[in-house]
C-alpha cells in the first residue's frame, strides 16, 4: 500500500515537472514566433521610411501653379524637355516663345545648348509683356544687350530648390543674383517669382518666372 502511494506520488512529481518543460517548449515556440516576426517588423521599417523617400522625390520634381499651362505629352512636356538641351526644349514650350525669339537674335541657342549643368531662370511670355512694347523692341534689336540680359539669366550650375532658398549666384553675365524662399513659393532678387520650378531638360535645371531679370 505504501509502495503504491509512493509510485503515485512519482507520477505526481513527474508530470508536475514535465509541466514547466512543455510550457517552456511553448514558450520557446512563442519566442520563434516572435523572432520570425522581428525580421518582419525589420522589414516594414523601410517600407515605413518609403513615403519619406517619396516625399523627397515629390521635391525632385517640377513644381508651381505656373506648370500646369506645360503641356502633358510631347516635346513641350516635362518628359520632353528632358530629353533635350535647354534652347531647344524652351522652344517647344508655347509659354516662352518670346524668350526662344530673344535667344536666336543673340545667337546663344548653341551656347546655351552645348552648355553642361546650368540653371536657366526662364521668363514667360507674360514676363516680357510687362515691358513696355517700345522698350522691349529696342532690346530685342540691341544684340549687346539682348545678350547682356539673357546671360543674366544663366547660372553656371544645376540649382535645387534647396539651393534657392538664401542663395546669391554668379551668372554668365558676370554678375550675381539672388534667390530666397522655401517649400514651393521662390523669389529671385526679391522681384521675380518662380511660377514653375525645377524642370530638368538634358543640360539644365529650369525655373519659369514672371519678371524678366535686369542685371544691375
Amino acid at each position: 500500500m505504501n509502495n503504491l502511494r509512493f509510485r503515485r506520488a512519482a507520477i505526481a512529481v513527474a508530470a508536475a515537472a514535465a509541466l514547466p518543460l512543455g510550457l517552456a517548449a511553448c514558450s520557446d515556440g512563442g519566442s520563434d514566433s516572435a523572432s520570425d516576426s522581428s525580421p518582419t517588423s525589420g522589414a516594414s521599417t523601410p517600407q515605413e521610411s518609403t513615403p519619406t523617400a517619396d516625399d523627397t522625390a515629390m521635391t525632385d520634381k517640377p513644381f508651381g501653379p505656373g506648370c500646369a499651362s506645360v503641356p502633358k505629352d510631347g516635346a513641350g512636356s516635362f518628359d520632353g524637355m528632358a530629353q533635350d538641351p535647354v534652347a531647344t526644349a524652351a522652344s517647344n514650350n508655347p509659354a516662352l516663345s518670346t524668350l526662344v525669339t530673344a535667344v536666336k537674335k543673340a545667337g546663344l541657342v548653341d551656347t546655351l545648348n552645348n552648355a553642361e549643368n546650368i540653371t536657366v531662370f526662364a521668363p514667360t511670355n507674360d514676363a516680357f509683356a510687362k515691358i513696355p512694347k517700345a522698350d522691349l523692341d529696342k532690346v530685342l534689336n540691341d544684340k549687346a544687350m539682348l545678350t547682356k540680359i539673357l546671360t543674366y539669366h544663366v547660372v553656371g550650375e544645376k540649382l535645387t530648390p534647396k539651393q534657392l532658398e538664401n542663395g546669391s549666384y554668379d551668372t554668365l553675365q558676370k554678375s550675381k543674383l539672388t534667390t530666397s524662399g522655401s517649400g514651393e513659393s521662390y523669389k529671385v532678387n526679391d522681384s521675380a517669382n518662380v511660377v514653375c520650378g525645377n524642370v530638368p531638360t538634358a543640360n539644365a535645371t529650369v525655373y519659369i518666372i514672371d519678371t524678366v531679370l535686369m542685371p544691375k
